[in-house]
């Protein structure tokens, strides 16, 4: 972070990319910027379902909400990190969405009815001929 040479002060984002033909199918993209010098540097690195990766909260606060959503995404699990919780979809969500392996249509429907005023599941109903 504080390189003589490079004095990397913002993280831009953190993203996570799925090549299931790989033996480490996941790829994490961490974007940081230079101010000093004008310059982004891009760091990639790869894991599989069982690997985890050293969380950077302790360099760059904001990485937190960033790594929450790739794990919560891509189910890539962070070492060190102080709040890996889910971020973007409900608590009982089972599985990864932005995995390619992820079913397109689930089994369960999840919406909020608002006459009861709270979420529901319901089983989805596929009509076949």
């Amino acid at each position: 972070k504080l390189h003589t040479y490079t004095r990397v002060q913002v993280l831009i984002g953190i993203c996570g990319v799925d090549y299931p033909s790989r033996k480490r199918r996941f790829e994490v993209v961490y974007n940081l910027l230079s101010t000093r010098y004008n310059s982004r540097i891009r760091v990639q690195t790869s894991a599989d379902e069982v690997t985890r990766i050293s969380s950077v909260v302790s360099l760059f606060p904001s990485a937190g909400w960033w790594e929450r959503e790739v794990w919560d995404m891509f189910g890539v699990s962070f070492i060190n990190h102080p709040d890996l919780r889910r971020i973007l979809t409900d608590y009982g969500f089972e599985g990864h969405p932005l995995r390619k392996d992820f079913p397109l249509s689930g089994y369960v429907e999840v919406r909020y009815d608002d006459p009861e005023k709270r979420v529901v599941s319901e089983p989805i109903e596929m009509t076949q001929e």
